[in-house]
Parts: structure tokens; sequence; C-alpha cells
């Protein structure tokens, strides 16, 4: 049997637990900082986990995690 390839752009953003859940970054953080209020940027740079439907479909594109 080969090996099974990572889908190498699941791979760059995101991360599986050790519980075995899926970790995310979330959106909105990257530009147009100075509208955004302090609280909203401080919530943002905490990372989300991904919802419960999609962690099946993450977890087959990362093979190996």
């Amino acid at each position: 049997m080969p090996k099974l390839k990572s889908h190498k752009g699941t791979r760059k953003r995101v991360r599986l637990t050790a519980t075995g859940k899926v970790k995310r970054s979330c959106a909105f953080k990257s530009h147009i900082l100075t509208k955004k209020t302090r609280a909203r940027k401080r919530k943002l740079r905490m990372g989300a986990l991904v919802d419960s439907t999609e962690t099946r479909k993450i977890k087959r594109l990362l093979p190996y995690g």
C-alpha cells in the first residue's frame, strides 16, 4: 500500500487536538482592523473548533493527523 498524501491547504489551516477535535483560526483578522473594536480583535485571536458536521471531511484530508 503506498503512503497517503495529506491535503496541503488543509494541513496549513487546521490542527488536530489531543482529543481528536479540529482546531482552526478565526477569519476577518487580516486587514481593515481600524474599524473593528479592540474586544472583537481580541476574540479573533483565539482559535475556534470546526463544526462537527465538517470534522469528518477534514480528518479524511489529513490521514496521518
